[in-house]
């Protein structure tokens, strides 16, 4: 059993200065990316959702691929049932609202650490799911930590030489990216990969899946 203590490593993923305090913190996602890239064990990492450099659960998402034996526990000021569910879908071994209590966190974070998860006990974890958000997400699932930040930077509006410049690889690596991406998501355009990701920013999911104009 791990315990919470000054041998803990930690990364705060949270844009907020008065919340950030641990022995390795980051200001924005690409923060998070180069601290984690440097090497050196992380046993925990506390996310926010709303970070710069992040677009809903794609800094989540990528986190998740990249480094799957890190637990990662998301640490929102925003505690809709449907994100928590998502988050917890996505990945996470906890969710942590800004409300709760300095103990309560503490306690949180040890449950965690223990091999377990922990959400707000009030939340329904079972509820709201549905084929089509089960299908998308398990394709979502299937993207490497490189393609994940492919279509965040697609969703930016980017296209691929900017995203090449980013990520300091050839243009012919990009597109090699993006064809997989639409395979993988089962749509035919960059604009239909840009609306499945426009669903997991905002965590909702339509009755019907749109067309590309």
């Amino acid at each position: 059993m791990k315990r919470v203590d000054e041998s803990t490593r930690l990364v705060i993923a949270d844009d907020h200065p008065l919340f950030r305090g641990a022995l390795r913190e980051a200001g924005s996602f690409e923060d998070v990316a180069k601290l984690l890239e440097r090497g050196g064990e992380v046993d925990l990492i506390l996310l926010d959702l709303t970070m710069p450099g992040v677009r809903g659960f794609s800094g989540l998402m990528y986190l998740r691929a990249q480094y799957p034996s890190v637990p990662i526990v998301v640490v929102s000021a925003n505690d809709d049932p449907a994100v928590i569910r998502r988050c917890m879908d996505f990945g996470a071994s906890g969710f942590i609202p800004k409300t709760l209590g300095i103990e309560a966190m503490r306690g949180a974070i040890a449950r965690v650490f223990e091999g377990g998860v922990w959400t707000p006990p009030d939340i329904d974890l079972g509820a709201g799911s549905d084929a089509e958000a089960a299908d998308l997400m398990a394709r979502l699932a299937s993207l490497t930590p490189q393609q994940v930040r492919v279509l965040m930077m697609l969703s930016e509006g980017l296209l691929n030489k900017q995203i090449a410049y980013e990520l300091d690889v050839s243009e012919a690596t990009v597109k090699a990216h993006v064809s997989a991406i639409l395979q993988k998501l089962g749509v035919e355009s960059r604009t239909q990969a840009v609306i499945a990701a426009s669903k997991i920013e905002l965590g909702q999911w339509p009755q019907t899946a749109p067309t590309s104009h």
